[in-house]
């Protein structure tokens, strides 16, 4: 269902300084320094509505998160979860993920978080897929050596063609799981996005792996 635009939106978005950035590029390479500390800086491309990103800041308050999404309908309510846990160590950005360098500098990042993203079924729409080698090029410029790239989807296909994208372009992958929630004791062990939640509910399969970056010292690294 396509979201109405509220024109109000945006101004509650970026009427909350402390967490949203309205310019990230004038960030770009001085994220600790925004933050105020050296922890590890972890994003989300596509937060949606922010169950996930605001309950790993709740959990883990010595690493700091961002969170992007590019649809102000939806974020704004992600905004309004930090606001309410009084959380300190999250920041929003309202922008695509195509702008990715832009907000970034080298070696800024130490995780990606990639949740449920569009699928893009077509084959002709194979670059858009936030798994395709173009972006991983993007993903490799601001993630530190041995960073890792969290990927979640309940898209069997899109799964299979993350996995060849990931594995042929110098990331080692790991903890792959077929059906995250088989047994019942996992449930507790991750957290869950709203989306996440209602494929559980439908008994949809999720598709989990872990990628990890091997580092600049890699041969051919950028193709």
């Amino acid at each position: 269902m396509r979201l109405r635009k509220r024109p109000w939106v945006k101004d509650e978005i970026f009427q909350y300084t402390s967490y949203s950035v309205e310019d990230p590029t004038q960030l770009k390479g001085k994220w600790q320094e925004w933050f105020g500390n050296q922890n590890p800086i972890h994003i989300e491309l596509g937060t949606g509505r922010g169950q996930f990103i605001t309950t790993l800041a709740k959990r883990n308050p010595l690493i700091n998160y961002i969170a992007i999404e590019q649809k102000q309908e939806v974020l704004v309510q992600a905004v309004r979860k930090a606001v309410h846990f009084e959380l300190n160590n999250i920041k929003f950005i309202l922008g695509n993920v195509n702008n990715l360098l832009n907000f970034f500098g080298e070696q800024e990042i130490s995780r990606i978080y990639l949740n449920f993203i569009d699928p893009w079924p077509k084959k002709r729409h194979a670059k858009r897929r936030l798994t395709h080698h173009l972006f991983l090029k993007m993903y490799k410029q601001i993630l530190v050596d041995s960073a890792e790239i969290h990927f979640k989807t309940d898209n069997e296909l899109l799964f299979e063609f993350s996995l060849n994208e990931l594995s042929g372009h110098h990331f080692q992958l790991k903890n792959i799981s077929l059906n995250l929630y088989r047994d019942e004791e996992e449930i507790e062990n991750h957290v869950q996005t709203e989306y996440e939640e209602k494929f559980i509910n439908q008994g949809k399969p999720i598709y989990r792996l872990e990628a990890k970056w091997l580092g600049t010292n890699q041969k051919n690294w950028r193709n």
